[in-house]
């Protein structure tokens, strides 16, 4: 674990000690507002960032690390939430927005974040909401931003799509024009007249356009 790339300098020290006080905490980025909770029962602060308590009421599902270069998902599920949460889960745009999922450190014995690290990075996919009479439970399925290795990028080798990247950059503002090209691949001189010794009689030069065939 300590070799995961992302890993915050100063927490490597506790992967290895033998009292951990460990903490899981989620950012849902929506178009209006950040939601941030975390595992505990009173606000926190992470890197400047105020982050609600809702302990056991989050739980996250397993998440999976490996060496290969794919996307695994993880669901996310807060319980016992009030009208005002589960409106901004009705109305709100969810889909593709990011969503994160941190382990962190504290210091024994205080409120003090030690590190932090990214166990999670994807985009929101899906969300279902249960209600029961003991309040409503709010699941989301996010898939890893690897997923958008996936999708396809819609771009072309288009002066259109290169602008849409950068709007300064003229690198193919010339390719339509090249689409009905006529390319002459060569040149050959002929002279006319009698030449003899000492005759300067004129001669023209032409130009051949050379066209190239195939053969079964």
């Amino acid at each position: 674990m300590s070799n995961r790339g992302g890993i915050d300098s100063s927490i490597t020290s506790y992967l290895e000690a033998d009292h951990q006080v460990l903490f899981l905490a989620v950012k849902a980025e929506f178009d209006t507002d950040n939601i941030r909770l975390w595992s505990g029962d009173h606000d926190l602060t992470i890197a400047s960032e105020t982050y609600l308590g809702v302990g056991t009421l989050l739980s996250i599902s397993n998440i999976e690390d490996t060496l290969e270069l794919k996307s695994s998902g993880l669901s996310i599920a807060l319980a016992g939430m009030d009208a005002t949460v589960l409106d901004l889960a009705l109305t709100e745009n969810y889909q593709n927005r990011f969503i994160s999922v941190y382990l962190g450190y504290l210091s024994g014995g205080t409120d003090t974040t030690v590190g932090v690290m990214t166990l999670f990075k994807g985009r929101m996919q899906s969300m279902v909401i249960n209600d029961d009479p003991n309040g409503s439970t709010i699941t989301v399925d996010a898939e890893n931003r690897l997923i958008d290795l996936q999708r396809p990028s819609n771009l072309r080798y288009t002066k259109e799509s290169q602008q849409f990247i950068d709007s300064s950059d003229t690198c193919f503002n010339r390719v339509q024009s090249l689409q009905d090209k006529e390319i002459i691949w060569g040149r050959s001189s002929s002279n006319s007249g009698s030449g003899g010794a000492g005759s300067t009689g004129g001669g023209s030069v032409g130009g051949t356009v050379r066209y190239v065939s195939s053969r079964n």
